[in-house]
């Protein structure tokens, strides 16, 4: 049984939702964060980079490692491999856009053949014991909508959530997201689905609740800087009062907590790189003067960067919207 309390969920981000970045998420409260995307075979092959991006806090509740690949082989033995590791759920991903991924026939080139989709998942749901969940596209194309039925194919096969993001493959990230043909998805299954794409706040949360019937919220890109937004999505839906983002030092504070992490977690060489992205996105939110952002991303010694913290986000500029 997968806990929806509260429904709004942090999404799989190659690249961004790293443990650092989960367990920041986590520390506001979400129903559920996963792990970027892992490719199967070189999970198990145990190629460089892979177990990072799989790493999920072992043993911890609502976390979820989301797997990638083509062969029912290699997917069966990545489940249970991390299932072994402490995973809670196993996500499949057959959404991912990327070129490099659908070209080697993973991610949402997957839902151009059901058939071959649906014997992942059956391999997948039969190597563990924990729940399988599935995340897809709309479809490939607008001639090839057939998410609400690879979704009717997957609950069959034992899958107990299935998220969908509200674009076609060929879309990637262009136009907007269309909750209303989420609906159909909705009905197709008995499990929970879950909205995604284009959710940034409380009022696109409602809407796309509103237009899909979904369970629950899926938040990607709208989290990038705000790791509290999913509480205060949260706080919106329930009719609780919005939690304040942090400001000031609470903000230098939480950021520097993070940035060390990553450091921590990564190295101090590959962990400064790293953190750059998001130092970047706390500072847009945060509107800091262009010559100390410039200072702070591109300082090489971590020492400096803590230093620089507290003046990037005292209020001397604005803060955008949280």
């Amino acid at each position: 049984m997968i806990s929806l309390d509260p429904p709004v969920l942090l999404a799989p981000m190659a690249g961004i939702t790293d443990l650092p970045f989960r367990q920041l998420v986590a520390s506001f409260g979400a129903g559920l964060v996963v792990s970027e995307m892992v490719a199967s075979q070189e999970m198990v092959q145990a190629k460089a980079g892979m177990r990072e991006k799989a790493e999920l806090g072992f043993g911890v509740a609502r976390t979820a490692v989301q797997l990638a690949g083509r062969e029912a082989h290699w997917m069966a033995e990545a489940a249970r491999m991390v299932e072994a590791n402490g995973a809670r759920i196993i996500d499949i991903n057959m959404g991912c856009p990327a070129k490099r991924v659908t070209s080697g026939l993973s991610g949402s080139a997957l839902m151009r053949d059901p058939d071959h989709a649906l014997s992942l998942i059956e391999a997948v749901v039969g190597a563990v014991s924990v729940p399988v969940t599935l995340k897809t596209r709309l479809g490939w194309d607008d001639d090839m909508l057939n998410a609400p039925e690879l979704a009717r194919r997957a609950e069959e096969a034992g899958i107990a959530m299935v998220t969908i993001h509200g674009r076609t493959r060929c879309q990637f990230y262009k136009g907007a997201a269309d909750w209303a043909a989420i609906r159909a998805v909705r009905d197709a299954v008995t499990i929970p689905v879950i909205a995604n794409g284009d959710i940034t706040d409380g009022a696109t949360a409602a809407r796309a609740l509103q237009l899909s019937g979904a369970a629950g919220v899926m938040v990607g890109r709208g989290a990038q800087g705000r790791p509290w937004v999913l509480s205060q999505i949260a706080a919106q839906l329930a009719g609780t009062p919005r939690p304040a983002a942090p400001e000031g030092q609470a903000l230098a504070d939480l950021v520097a907590g993070h940035y060390q992490a990553v450091l921590s977690f990564y190295g101090a060489g590959l962990g400064v790189k790293v953190a750059r992205k998001h130092l970047g996105w706390f500072m847009d939110g945060a509107a800091t003067p262009a010559p100390l952002r410039r200072e702070v991303l591109t300082a090489s010694d971590a020492a400096q960067v803590l230093r620089l913290l507290p003046g990037a986000f005292d209020g001397s500029g604005e803060r955008a919207a949280a």
